[in-house]
């Protein structure tokens, strides 16, 4: 048996003469994500239905819940544009409702796309109101705040649906370019990247690995946050730099306070090489202003200034508290807070410095002996993982 999906998108619809370009994205990444031919799911009039076997049921709705661009999505049932035929399904409609929702109180929503229907929109839902009422007798309309709601779509076919699950809205991965995201293994960078993805962005990362100072379960933690990521970016391919040799060299030639920003600095350079050579437009970091030494006005004024991409960082205005209530909405907390510590941490200076002086860093940094070579063999010597 075959079950019916009417998805529903928003911003997209707002995109006028690229709106054909998000809409084919959105239904590419649709089948994609669910494994689907391409026939198997239809967009007609600001609608994607979706047909699949009552045993994918599960694996679809979770995967629908994971694709941004959807804003909603319901089982939906259809029936041609006759009267008595869409009466008879809107009652098995209410019927399948009513198994999974108890409420007392309804309301029936109409949309008459075709307008050549003879019903408008106001008849439709106040006579399947009436006939729902008729049938049940325990059950009473509220149009402020009905507990459950009966949806009909009047277009090339009518049709109904009732519960509706939520999507993740933002627009379809892949619309918005590509991106390299630094990816620590803390609680901050997973989430940098999902919001990222949410607006278009077709995620790659990079880790910074140095053993023996970090472990093999620091890198399975990243790893396990690649996988989650994956799943709201449809794929994702890590990038893991062996960064010893460098954070080595680092340590050992620039002044202690300053041992962080300049491997900042390191890191966003290696990793804009790496961008550059895998065609990602822009780099993307966790950092929130000054959530910590390097994250204040003046260090991420000098961090930038080590590359020419563009970098985004989406949590610049955010509250710890905020960026945790995300990490457990994609549920990235439990891994990222595993007791493995990433490179960051290593050599990290007793009194970091917080105001340095733009132009003294930048020369500081021009004098570590090969540390442009350095940063080259680092990004060559990246090993490639896909999830």
């Amino acid at each position: 048996m075959k079950i019916l999906y009417l998805i529903k998108f928003g911003e997209i619809a707002l995109k006028k003469g690229n709106r054909a370009f998000f809409e084919r994205k959105l239904r590419d990444n649709i089948v994609k994500k669910l494994s689907l031919s391409p026939d198997s799911v239809i967009m007609r009039n600001g609608r994607f239905y979706v047909r699949v076997d009552e045993k994918d049921a599960e694996k679809t709705e979770t995967g629908l819940s994971q694709v941004f661009g959807i804003v909603g999505f319901s089982r939906a049932s259809e029936a041609p544009k006759e009267w008595d035929r869409i009466q008879q399904e809107a009652l098995k409609t209410v019927a399948d409702i009513r198994k999974n929702h108890d409420g007392k109180s309804f309301k029936v929503n109409s949309r008459r796309t075709d307008k050549s229907f003879p019903k408008d929109s106001f008849q439709i839902a106040s006579e399947l109101g009436g006939l729902i009422l008729d049938n049940y007798t325990d059950l009473k309309v509220d149009v402020k705040n009905p507990e459950w709601s009966l949806n009909v779509e009047i277009r090339e076919k009518a049709f109904l649906y009732g519960l509706e699950r939520k999507g993740p809205g933002g627009l379809p991965v892949g619309t918005a370019g590509k991106g390299l995201l630094l990816l620590s293994g803390g609680i901050d960078s997973p989430v940098a990247g999902y919001l990222m993805s949410k607006r278009g962005i077709n995620l790659s990362a990079v880790h910074f690995h140095t053993p023996p100072y970090t472990s093999d379960e620091a890198l399975e933690k990243v790893a396990a946050l690649c996988s989650l990521l994956s799943q709201w970016n449809i794929g994702l391919k890590l990038y893991t730099v062996p960064f010893t040799d460098l954070q080595l060299k680092i340590n050992k030639s620039v002044p202690r306070d300053k041992t962080t920003l300049h491997t900042r600095a390191c890191m966003m350079k290696t990793a804009e090489y790496i961008a550059n050579k895998t065609t990602n437009g822009c780099l993307i970091t966790g950092e929130s202003l000054s959530q910590v030494a390097s994250q204040t006005m003046q260090s991420i004024h000098y961090t930038n200034s080590a590359v020419s991409l563009p970098v985004f960082r989406p949590l610049i205005g955010f509250d710890k508290e905020d960026i945790i209530a995300i990490a457990h909405k994609i549920e990235s907390f439990e891994i990222s807070v595993k007791p493995f510590d990433d490179c960051c941490a290593l050599f990290s200076p007793e009194h970091p410095s917080v105001r340095p002086d733009l132009n003294e860093t930048i020369e500081e940094f021009k004098n570590i002996p090969g540390i442009l070579e350095e940063i080259k063999k680092c990004a060559e010597n990246s090993e490639i993982r896909k999830y």
